[in-house]
């Protein structure tokens, strides 16, 4: 059960910033997922009154305020066409649409969830975070920090022209994912981001070539080189085991979900 003892509806960054320095203090987003913890909150903050829920474009970025519910990025026209709807892939299945029109960038985000589809599909985009304090740093940088008491302001995806898929594994169509893989195309090479591992979303690069020129390749060839960049993203990959699935399952998914998303980005649709 969640308990909290002060709630306070800040009415600027600063304000929030100031109390979320105190160890007690936590920065609501939609909590949805901390409702369900059993936990104390002496001070909590909310930011829904900054105007921090909506996506900005400008020509160079979209920039995500940190209030901005799942469901508003899930039907965003521009980011899906850059993406070619593979954002909108990632998050189709959180639940439903009740709960997307809860849950929050920010939060999902911030939190670092091991379990997230959010952190996972960002991690392979171009994409920085803004907090109050350290002002915009890559989001593989956030991914990789313990947590501490800034404040993330905003989300910002970089416009670039990229292939990209999102491709997951779930037991059940709304379970959390056994296993998740983004892959991105961009200037003719790729990297993936592997998630639910179970742990936190990793990002990796291929630093073997191994892609370089995969777009432009004949089906044939492109089928070769997604098996051996997928075993490559295997053997990087550190994977674990919980409830949903063993080490052994999930290691076999990390090569099975990177050929898919990568023959998808090249063109072929559900690769083996």
């Amino acid at each position: 059960m969640l308990s909290i003892k002060n709630y306070v509806k800040a009415s600027s960054l600063q304000e929030a910033y100031d109390l979320n320095q105190k160890k007690s203090a936590r920065v609501l987003g939609g909590t949805v997922w901390m409702k369900m913890g059993n936990r104390t909150i002496q001070t909590a903050i909310d930011l829904s009154g900054l105007g921090l829920d909506q996506i900005t474009e400008t020509d160079s970025e979209y920039i995500i305020g940190c209030m901005t519910p799942l469901h508003l990025l899930e039907l965003h026209e521009g980011i899906n066409q850059m993406t070619q709807g593979a954002v909108r892939n990632s998050l189709r299945h959180i639940v439903g649409v009740q709960f997307r029109n809860c849950a929050t960038v920010g939060g999902s985000i911030y939190g670092r969830f091991g379990f997230s589809d959010v952190l996972t599909m960002f991690l392979a985009l171009d994409s920085y975070v803004e907090l109050y304090g350290a002002g915009i740093i890559p989001l593989y940088d956030f991914a990789a920090r313990k947590p501490d008491n800034d404040i993330l302001v905003n989300v910002i995806i970089k416009k670039e022209q990229i292939r990209c898929c999102y491709q997951s594994f779930r037991n059940t169509s709304t379970d959390f994912p056994v296993l998740a893989v983004a892959a991105v195309i961009r200037e003719n090479k790729a990297c993936v981001s592997v998630g639910a591992r179970p742990g936190k979303a990793v990002l990796i690069l291929d630093t073997g070539n191994i892609t370089d020129g995969f777009a432009e390749k004949e089906i044939e060839e492109q089928e070769v080189i997604a098996h051996r960049f997928a075993e490559f993203v295997q053997s990087e990959a550190k994977v674990g085991k919980n409830m949903r699935a063993s080490q052994e399952y999930r290691r076999h998914l990390v090569k099975v979900l990177t050929k898919r998303a990568l023959l998808e980005c090249g063109g072929v649709k559900n690769g083996n």
